[in-house]
């Protein structure tokens, strides 16, 4: 019998947007002769699963949807939602209760990933180079000009928990700080604040399953925006060159790193790991742990010009991520 396999996109933040792109990317990639496939939304309006063009309730309780007089049972969970409450460990908890396997990291390791400042320097005692940041939380006393000093201009100052670059401002004075920090605490209820680097913006790919490890080709991307902003991201307004043109020692060296970082932060799934190569040191941006899956996202382009097959791709993890859970009941 073929599973029943759920894409879970949504969430509660700005980021619902690029959950659904990602979603239909994933549901294109999907073998629909091997998996059942189910569309089901996450939202704060509620859980539903489309069916056929109409909506149906997930019970909460086993997370099967009500269909008519029956329930259907979920046997695997792919979850693309980006932000919360599936980047940041919350879903992944509550499905290791009910045994269901899933498509990413662990609660723990989500919820380290997702936290930009506390999984940056968590990297750094392991050898990573990262930029100099401040956190703030709603609850910080802070000093503008203290801050100005320590990490010098431009700056960056986002959402820590966050992502897509939703109320992300690249600043060159202080006059434009406490706008920029307002912004991010729009989004998000702590902000983080990062020196600039100036370099060679690369991302790549990795997943690991019990039998072997695939780290993919890196992607470089180039904007002529002043950072790799929403419209550089989603609206085209940029370059993306998979396999990046660098030497073959960089590309082994930022390779080794993603896979590095994979053990280091526990993952499991698809993960990438974002750098910025600055006078030849790769410095580490952040990790994601539910990348972008639409057919023109990053991982897609690697996996292509690794000679492989998303649909594939997709089925290995599902299909070990399914045995490990089987192994243990």
């Amino acid at each position: 019998m073929n599973k029943n396999v759920a894409i879970i996109w949504g969430g509660y933040s700005s980021e619902i947007v690029v959950s659904e792109k990602s979603m239909n990317g994933i549901y294109s990639f999907l073998d629909k002769n091997r998996y059942n496939v189910y569309k089901v939304k996450i939202d704060k309006k509620g859980w539903t699963a489309e069916i056929e063009g109409k909506e149906y309730i997930v019970d909460k309780n086993d997370f099967s949807i009500s269909f008519g007089s029956a329930k259907i049972k979920i046997d695997f969970a792919y979850i693309t939602i980006h932000g919360t409450p599936g980047e940041d460990g919350r879903l992944q908890g509550y499905f290791d209760m009910l045994n269901i396997p899933y498509s990413s990291c662990d609660w723990m390791a989500s919820a380290l990933t997702f936290n930009k400042f506390v999984c940056n320097n968590f990297l750094k005692n392991f050898g990573l180079n990262v930029a100099k940041s401040v956190y703030l939380s709603k609850d910080s006393k802070y000093d503008i000009n203290a801050i100005a000093e320590a990490l010098k201009f431009p700056i960056f100052i986002k959402p820590n928990t966050g992502g897509s670059s939703f109320a992300t401002t690249k600043v060159k004075g202080i006059d434009k700080m406490q706008e920029a920090i307002d912004f991010a605490f729009s989004e998000a209820s702590d902000v983080i604040i990062e020196s600039f680097i100036s370099g060679r913006e690369v991302t790549c790919g990795c997943y690991k399953t019990s039998d072997h490890e695939v780290v993919f080709p890196i992607t470089e991307v180039i904007t002529k925006n002043e950072f790799f902003d929403y419209n550089a991201k989603y609206m085209g307004e940029v370059e993306e060159i998979t396999p990046a043109d660098l030497s073959e020692e960089k590309t082994l060296e930022i390779q080794q790193l993603t896979s590095k970082i994979y053990d280091l932060v526990g993952a499991k799934g698809i993960i990438r790991a974002d750098f910025i190569i600055s006078d030849n040191t790769p410095y580490l941006l952040e990790v994601n742990t539910t990348p972008g899956m639409t057919t023109t996202s990053f991982i897609p382009q690697q996996v292509k010009a690794a000679g492989l097959s998303m649909t594939d791709v997709l089925t290995e993890i599902i299909e070990c991520e399914y045995q490990k859970i089987q192994k243990s009941l």
